[in-house]
């Protein structure tokens, strides 16, 4: 009986695994075999730098910064305290990465009458509502500004570590809005667009300190530019009546100058038509004077030159006169004056109404 079984499990091994049995016994399937040659050495080699550039692409162990930027690397989720400069950098896949930031100039505008669509995303601008401001007597006014500035790119690391990503929101926009509201704070709506130049420079000032003042100086700032001053209606209109009124101030000052002028050309024309009288009467006063002198003078020098000796040759000269006259005209009568101190006088008997005065 003994023999018998083992008979019987001999025979089922050996139908069961033997690769000799012929008694037409189950026989097991060959699994297949795989060639990882791919056709050839040549073959194998090139999927293998296949395979390794597909797993370079897709974990992409390099990152390639342009100019403009910056590159944060974090390694294990730590920055460091280096950015990448612009150019071809590798780093570790999965271990480390590399978060690009702009160092190109940017531009925040305040204001409410500029196109929401010039603050799209990447191109560097961004337009945010206007600041209401307060002035010192509690109206409220609107202030337009453009901010232009820069990520500095020395502390760009730094900055990101310490501000993070939304740097701007943190540093910029409250620090505008702060010094804003503290300039604009001290002046009266109506005196605000006399003051623009002052309170321009005031804020670019009260700006530039408080960014500076941070640290690692996370912002370099190019301009504030204070673009417009948006007052209340009320305060316009009155400062539209204020203008009227000086410009009429202006006018009626202008008038009065105009005025003055015109007394002044009169005055000064009837002063120098009076001084021209006067300068001539002067002259012809001078005239007569000089000339009565100079008539006195001769009278003096004559008087003076008429002695006796002359007066007799004078009348010698004269008696010589009347004897010629008496040779022609013998009917005339002579009266002589003794001394000579008037004409002799002679008169021509056959015509009456002549006469002859002879000195």
């Amino acid at each position: 009986m003994a023999t018998d079984m083992n008979d019987y499990f001999n025979k089922k091994k050996g139908g069961s695994g033997g690769s000799n049995n012929s008694g037409g016994g189950f026989k097991a399937p060959k699994p297949p075999k795989i060639d990882f040659n791919f056709g050839g050495g040549k073959a194998g080699i090139f999927y293998f730098i296949g395979a390794i550039v597909l797993v370079l692409i897709l974990a992409k162990p390099f990152v390639i910064i342009t100019e403009g930027e910056r590159g944060i690397l974090a390694t294990n989720g730590k920055y460091e305290a280096q950015s990448l400069l612009p150019g071809l950098h590798f780093i570790i896949p999965v271990i480390q990465k590399v978060y690009l930031v702009d160092t190109k100039v940017r531009i925040i505008n305040y204001a409410d009458r500029i196109d929401r669509s010039a603050g799209a995303a990447g191109t560097g601008i961004s337009v945010k509502p206007a600041i209401t401001v307060l002035d010192k007597r509690g109206l409220p006014v609107g202030i337009e500004l453009t901010v232009q500035y820069r990520l500095n790119a020395q502390f760009a690391a730094q900055t990101i570590s310490n501000w993070g990503f939304s740097w701007e929101e943190k540093i910029i926009n409250p620090v505008v809005r702060d010094v804003v509201r503290n300039v604009v704070g001290q002046y009266d709506a109506e005196s605000l667009p006399t003051m623009r130049n002052t309170i321009a420079t005031a804020i670019e000032i009260g700006i530039s300190k408080s960014v500076d003042a941070q640290t690692n100086t996370p912002v370099v700032l190019e301009s504030i530019q204070l673009r417009e001053i948006v007052l209340p209606q009320k305060v316009k209109e009155q400062i539209e009546r204020v203008q009227v009124a000086k410009q009429e101030v202006q006018r009626a000052e202008q008038e009065v100058q105009r005025a003055k002028q015109e007394a002044f050309k009169r005055a000064a024309e009837a002063e120098g038509k009076a001084e021209a009288v006067k300068i001539a009467a002067e002259g012809k006063a001078s005239q007569i004077r000089i000339e009565a002198d100079a008539t006195a003078q001769a009278n003096k020098v004559i008087s003076e030159s008429l002695t006796e000796q002359l007066l007799r040759l004078e009348q010698i000269k004269v008696q010589g006169q009347f004897n010629d006259a008496l040779r022609v005209n013998r009917d005339a009568k002579i009266f002589l004056t003794p001394g000579g101190s008037t004409p002799n006088i002679w008169v021509d008997t056959k015509d009456p109404q002549k006469q002859s005065a002879i000195k």
